[in-house]
């Protein structure tokens, strides 16, 4: 099956930005090949993907613009089986008319069932956590009550020994000065139950940490990458050697992106992380890929991008923040491009490297 968007067309379907015709579109560079998930009308972004046996699941936030308290904003999903290059019909994971509900985190449970954060945003704020075992149906297992409350939970992974882990961060983006802080949240039953842990408070914005993605190197190492506040600012490496109970948080050398989420893949065989982020502005989905335990100690040193596809938006903060899983022998990387009445969530899949 050739890719739905290629190199020289590049084109998804003409929709309306506010009453201009626009085009949506992701545009691969060299070897990647792109799916559409979810096309316009509507703004439908922040998706989640993850492998899911012989499935590959894609759940995504929908609402009528980029607002995240809307109440007609939901969660939804997409099963293919044929590696994302074709998806099925969509299933409604939650949607509550009274609040704005957004996809944030992914993961597995010891059982190998899905696991998706979504959060809950206007007048009943929380996070809900749900499982699936076919991509279809969805079950509320947890809605756990923090403090402080996170803005975002990320992706939960498995730490040996520890069970599941999450990261999370809260605050106000438009406070510069102290009140932000970020830690760990962390599962001994599979997500029914969490504890939460603070790693840092009261932190200036300049100095704070979001939306992180981590990844178990063994041993007791935990490496994540997360998103810094404040426009160009480098993203951060933050390193544990012991499970996550204390953590070093340094600056990296990757300033080519603008307040997105990055999400990391560890091949435990070949000892090399790869760093997916898309720049927003510039409009391009970009990996980095370094030897785990070398960039480990030395966060300045990650390697020169490689381009992997190229979106299209008027608007840079309406698009961006990569989540990435393994299929095979494949990368698959789901993200968003459009316009915040008519954004389209793709999948853009490469060659492991």
């Amino acid at each position: 099956m050739k890719s739905i968007v290629t190199c020289a067309v590049g084109l998804l379907s003409l929709g309306a930005f506010c009453g201009d015709a626009q085009t949506v579109r992701m545009t691969p560079c060299g070897g990647a090949q792109v799916s559409v998930v979810q096309a316009p009308p509507s703004y439908n972004s922040w998706p989640m993907v993850q492998t899911l046996g012989d499935k590959v699941v894609c759940a995504y936030s929908r609402g009528s613009a980029h607002t995240i308290d809307e109440g007609k904003r939901g969660v939804f999903a997409r099963t293919s089986v044929d590696g994302g290059r074709t998806w099925g019909a969509e299933v409604c994971v939650t949607d509550d008319p009274a609040i704005g509900e957004v996809t944030i985190g992914k993961g597995l449970d010891d059982g190998g069932a899905m696991l998706l954060w979504v959060r809950r945003w206007g007048r009943k704020k929380g996070h809900d956590l749900y499982r699936t075992t076919d991509g279809k149906s969805f079950e509320k297992i947890a809605s756990p009550t923090f403090s402080p409350m996170p803005m975002q939970v990320t992706d939960a992974f498995k730490v040996p020994g520890g069970g599941l882990m999450s990261l999370w961060f809260a605050g106000a983006y438009r406070n510069k000065e102290g009140g932000h802080s970020w830690g760990t949240l962390t599962s001994a039953d599979n997500g029914r139950t969490w504890k939460q842990h603070v790693v840092e408070d009261d932190l200036p914005k300049s100095e704070w940490p979001t939306e992180q993605s981590a990844v178990h190197l063994g041993g007791g190492k935990i490496l994540a990458l997360a998103r810094s506040e404040g426009g160009s600012g480098a993203q951060f490496q933050i390193t544990s050697t012991d499970g996550g109970k204390t953590w070093k948080r340094a600056r990296t050398n990757i300033d080519d992106v603008k307040e997105s989420t990055p999400s990391l893949i560890y091949d435990a065989t070949k000892g090399l992380i790869s760093n997916y982020y898309y720049q927003r502005g510039a409009k391009k989905l970009k990996r980095r890929v370094v030897r785990a335990d070398f960039i480990f100690e030395h966060p300045t040193e990650w390697p020169a991008p490689e381009i992997l596809a190229e979106g299209a938006e008027a608007r840079a903060y309406d698009a961006g923040n990569v989540n990435a899983t393994v299929c095979g022998d494949k990368h698959l990387l789901a993200t968003y491009s459009g316009t915040d009445c008519d954004c389209a969530v793709f999948l853009v899949s490469v060659a492991a490297p």
